[in-house]
């Protein structure tokens, strides 16, 4: 798969909706977590990421305007001893509570489908790191309607073994703006992953169209002594 620039993809989409990068570094010491959301309606921007133990959750930047939680409040990020989870809804809890009584990542969603967002019926995105013993791996799953129609869920999962220095993957809801919204199509894209946490903040921050971007959060893990860094930035401050 051809090498993408995710500045270029990012600032030619004014609405990928939110998006999961997982990679690694590219002097390979690093495993890399990219989560974005953005918003168009009022009640969707109304939010920030808060740190939540070693994870992140949604909040309102200003409850008084908090119109609906259901699809927007949760935790996008956990980690359950050596995995990170990473998802762009509720279904962080699900994969968290699979994995502790044993399933696999793909079992662990076989509960959930998209969301009952209609017309859009939003594409749930999620994505998981392990590192054991200094071996990194990680997974990316993506279930959606069939071409829009609510009658049928497509599930796709996505798992790189010891995946490359300098290269990740990224996966959206949308393909871009539109009414209803058109899902994400085909597997997650092959991006360059730079050494620096802050440098990649930066470019994927600064990328986003400045309208609709929310929040930002990156994690870069030291797969040898599990040490994390994390930056987040949100809008509304």
């Amino acid at each position: 798969m051809q090498m993408l620039s995710l500045e270029k993809e990012l600032r030619e989409n004014s609405y990928p909706g939110r998006g999961i990068v997982l990679g690694r570094s590219k002097d390979g010491k690093k495993a890399v977590a990219a989560y974005f959301i953005m918003g168009r309606s009022e009640n969707s921007r109304n939010r920030i990421f808060a740190e939540e133990g070693q994870g992140i959750r949604t909040q309102a930047f200003d409850p008084s305007k908090l119109v609906d939680p259901s699809l927007i409040i949760y935790a996008p990020v956990r980690v359950l001893g050596n995995t990170t989870i990473v998802t762009n809804g509720d279904q962080t809890d699900t994969i968290y509570e699979g994995l502790e009584k044993g399933l696999t990542f793909e079992q662990s969603l076989r509960s959930r489908e998209f969301e009952p967002d209609a017309p859009n019926y939003t594409p749930r995105i999620s994505g998981v790191m392990e590192i054991e013993n200094g071996v990194y791996q990680y997974a990316l799953s993506i279930l959606k309607s069939s071409n829009g129609n609510p009658d049928s869920c497509l599930r796709y999962t996505y798992t790189y073994e010891n995946p490359l220095p300098g290269e990740g993957s990224f996966i959206h809801t949308y393909l871009g703006d539109g009414n209803p919204l058109p899902s994400f199509e085909g597997e997650p894209k092959r991006v360059e992953i730079p050494d620096s946490l802050d440098e990649f903040a930066a470019m994927l921050w600064s990328s986003l169209n400045e309208d609709n971007k929310v929040s930002l959060f990156v994690r870069y893990l030291d797969i040898a002594t599990g040490a994390a860094e994390t930056k987040i930035i949100n809008k509304n401050q």
